[in-house]
């Protein structure tokens, strides 16, 4: 199975000058964990700076009681984004998810990002591959 099978291509973006707290409104809104750092007033898919999830938010504004209104999400942004091709073998990606201790990878065609695949995309690849019988026990 390859990861542009499982991925998810509708990614939200956000642009670098945006505050943290816009960035909390369309998180909360949306129900996601992360949002894309756009740059430069680019296409969606192209000129991405990283990516800002609940974690950065959490841990680096909220605990250490900043004002999230006066926080650029692009000041709080984990760099660089792990990108692996969409034809990367899905046990491949999930051993990169777990050596480089991350929760999700994006998926990229070239220079632009395509999709993301997230721990939870991982276990419904297992269960996919465990209903379609391709499952390799190891």
């Amino acid at each position: 199975m390859k990861v542009h099978e499982f991925m998810v291509s509708k990614i939200e973006f956000i642009d670098s000058d945006r505050t943290v707290y816009d960035a909390v409104e369309i998180m909360v809104d949306k129900r996601i964990r992360s949002l894309v750092i756009r740059v430069g007033g680019k296409s969606d898919r192209e000129a991405v700076d990283g990516v800002v999830t609940a974690r950065d938010i959490v841990f680096k504004v909220l605990a250490k009681g900043l004002n999230p209104k006066a926080v650029k999400v692009a000041d709080i942004a984990s760099r660089p984004l792990a990108c692996v091709e969409k034809d990367m073998d899905f046990d491949d990606a999930a051993t990169l998810m777990e050596k480089a201790n991350i929760a999700r990878l994006f998926v990229c065609d070239g220079e632009k990002v395509v999709g993301v695949v997230s721990l939870l995309d991982v276990m419904a690849a297992e269960l996919i591959m465990w209903a379609r019988g391709d499952y390799d026990s190891r």
